[in-house]
């Protein structure tokens, strides 16, 4: 069974930029495409961006286009978010996953934006 590790949460300033990374277990990793999810309390987990197994096609939720980027290093088996410009509905506990949540879920990372 893969696991996932995130890391690089934290606590900005509204503005500010954190830099996440997810380590996946197993050789599986570079076949699939992976996504970044987010959930915010009291809310349902939700969809922040994915990216293709090669690397080159992504996408983004509305609400992050332009200030977030997703990237991957499958040699790593680490796929990364680039947040900038972070604003206080950001934040929550951000997790990796296969786009189509097929692996157990990690503990994730807290992201704390201040405003």
């Amino acid at each position: 069974q893969v696991q996932l590790v995130e890391s690089g949460g934290g606590l900005v300033q509204a503005g500010g930029s954190l830099r996440l990374s997810c380590a996946a277990s197993g050789r599986t990793f570079s076949a699939y495409a992976m996504a970044w999810f987010r959930q915010a309390p009291g809310k349902e987990r939700e969809f922040v961006a994915s990216i293709m197994s090669s690397g080159r096609i992504t996408y983004y939720v509305d609400s992050v286009k332009g200030r977030f980027t997703i990237s991957r290093d499958n040699a790593k088996n680490t796929v990364y978010l680039q947040m900038n410009s972070l604003k206080p509905e950001d934040t929550a506990v951000y997790y990796c996953n296969t786009n189509g949540g097929v692996w157990s879920w990690g503990q994730g990372t807290q992201v704390t934006v201040s405003s």
